[in-house]
Order: structure tokens, then sequence, then C-alpha cells
């Protein structure tokens, strides 16, 4: 580029050619039938005062982006599917898949409930959430019973006498506690 020169592209002392002009005319035409203020543009100021004709600037209806919508409130059904996956995995805790298997069975009925609303667009996940809450709700009972019904090897609470067994006195010597046999 040689020094002075505004444009790299044109050889020196060559006039540059001007923008070309596009089929409708220079610059934008404005939208909509002619001789009717383009949509977004404020009319015409009148100058008068409220209650002389012009009600003054009333604003366009329509005026900007269109709101956007609410998103879906996806919370429930989410909450259930995670509720519902750790009361069924963690089944061997009992109490706490009892508890966390209804809680997910409620927020699945509330989630279905607002999907088939049109609130939430997770209906899927909170069906799985309830069934999921139910499996760990019905391991953890069945876990519950096996506990309870299930007897105990040692129902004596202690050792029977048939058995010779060892007591529980237990002497010290230089080795360490040394066991005795009942007798």
């Amino acid at each position: 580029m040689q020094p002075g020169t505004g444009n790299p592209f044109v050889a020196p002392g060559e006039p540059v050619p001007p923008p070309p002009v596009s089929p409708d005319g220079p610059g934008q035409m404005p939208y909509g039938p002619p001789g009717q203020v383009p949509y977004g543009y404020p009319g015409p100021y009148s100058g008068s005062y409220p209650g002389q004709g012009h009600q003054g600037y009333q604003g366009y209806p329509g005026y900007g982006w269109p709101a956007m919508p609410a998103p879906p409130a996806n919370g429930m059904g989410v909450t259930a599917l995670v509720l519902g996956i750790i009361a069924a995995a963690g089944f061997c805790l009992w109490p706490l898949a009892i508890v966390l298997g209804v809680l997910a069975v409620v927020f699945g009925a509330v989630g279905r409930g607002k999907a088939r609303r049109g609130e939430a667009t997770n209906g899927g996940q909170a069906l799985a959430g309830i069934i999921c809450g139910a499996v760990g709700v019905v391991l953890g009972v069945a876990l519950l019973v096996i506990l309870v019904v299930v007897p105990d090897d040692d129902e004596g609470g202690g050792s029977s006498r048939d058995e010779p067994g060892y007591s529980a006195a237990a002497t010290t010597s230089a080795v360490g506690p040394r066991l005795t046999p009942r007798t």
C-alpha cells in the first residue's frame, strides 16, 4: 500500500467507484403498505396535550420481542427419579429406603400431574421415579420382614448345654488370653 492512498485495492490515481444501488432503491424499504408507519417506529407527534384529539403516546402492542414461554417445571420428575433410584439401590438400609421410596412415589405423582397439564415435559421420568420408589419400598419392607420373621440361630441368648463351648472367663497368660472350656 502506498502512503497517502485510502484503498489498497485501487491502482494509484484511479477514482473509487460508488457503491452499487440495491434493486429496491437506496436504503431499506419499510414494511407494510405505502403511507403507513412501519412496525416498531413511533407515530408522528402532534404536540397536543392529553384530551385534545391525540391522547399522547400509547405505545404499540407487540412492540419489541415477544415474551419467552415459561420453561417447563421438571423438578418434581427429576427428584422422583433420583429418590427412587437411591431407594431401590440402597434397600439394605431399609428405613431410609422406605422413606425415600415413599417420597419418590409422592414426587412422581405430582410430576406426572404437571406433565399431564403441560407444565412439565418429563412425564416419563416421573413415572420411572414412581416405579423405582415403589420397588425401593417393596425391597425395604421385604428386608424388614426377613429381619423380623427369620429366627436367629441363637434363641436362648447363649450356647446350649449340649455344646462344649467356651466360657467368657478368660485368664491372662504371657502369650495372651486363654479360654477355658465350660463343664
